[in-house]
């Protein structure tokens, strides 16, 4: 799977000598990369909207309107795992960096060397990423990490995704959800799948969850998802 990378300078030589870098880095690394530039933050945003599987961004600190912190901030809101790599003239900034998590700061000019360095430990970060899906929700691509999904339930014409911050409804029935799931999930009933990480109670009627949510256990299914919570834990 290539990973998608976006490169954010208002700088339209930097950007292209970015670009030019980091797709030597992607051939000569072995790691097919989905390279796209972006001259603002508002460009970006623009297309982000729509799309948030972004794996690893460069983002120039010292824009204009919306600088690279304020853009980071921005991610950070729906997306965790994604590797920020700022690129910046000036160190001033770099406290600010902290509070959005970001992996490496790089001066310019940006030395090939050190931009090889900085991607490979972002890919070896994120090659340890935790199982996630991608999901289609009111026309946006999201990327949904397994372990901040709660419970499931199933609907007439789709299926509506309770996870620790949102909500998320899209068009998927509940048998092909459940087969793109790990072994952390649950069908507790017709109309319900559960991550058993997130499972604090079990009786013969019901299953609770963090935050006191109960949701209906089906008749004999008790002892199979005792058994599977067992085997997890």
């Amino acid at each position: 799977m290539a990973y998608q990378i976006a490169i954010c300078d208002d700088d339209e030589t930097q950007l292209r000598t970015l670009r030019a870098q980091v797709s030597k880095w992607s051939a000569q690394a072995g790691q097919p990369c989905d390279i796209q530039c972006f001259p603002s933050a508002e460009s970006f945003l623009f297309a982000y909207d729509g799309e948030k599987t972004y794996d690893i961004l460069l983002l120039d600190v010292e824009m204009k309107e919306i600088s690279g912190i304020g853009l980071a901030r921005r991610i950070r809101k729906d997306n965790q795992r994604a590797e920020i790599i700022f690129i910046t003239s000036h160190f001033e900034f770099i406290s600010e960096g902290y509070e959005v998590d970001a992996l490496h700061y790089l001066t310019k000019p940006v030395p090939e060397n050190r931009l090889n360095q900085v991607l490979d430990k972002a890919v070896r970060r994120l090659s340890i990423e935790p199982p996630s899906l991608v999901i289609t929700c009111e026309e946006e691509t999201l990327r949904l990490y397994e372990a901040d999904i709660l419970y499931a339930e199933a609907f007439l014409h789709y299926l509506s995704i309770h996870t620790v911050k949102r909500e998320y409804k899209i068009r998927e029935n509940i048998s092909s959800f459940e087969k793109r799931l790990g072994d952390d999930f649950f069908r507790v009933h017709r109309s319900y799948l559960v991550s058993l990480k997130h499972v604090t109670g079990i009786s013969r009627t019901k299953v609770t969850l963090e935050g006191d949510v109960e949701l209906p256990l089906a008749r004999g299914k008790y002892d199979a998802i005792n058994q599977a919570f067992i085997r997890r834990n």
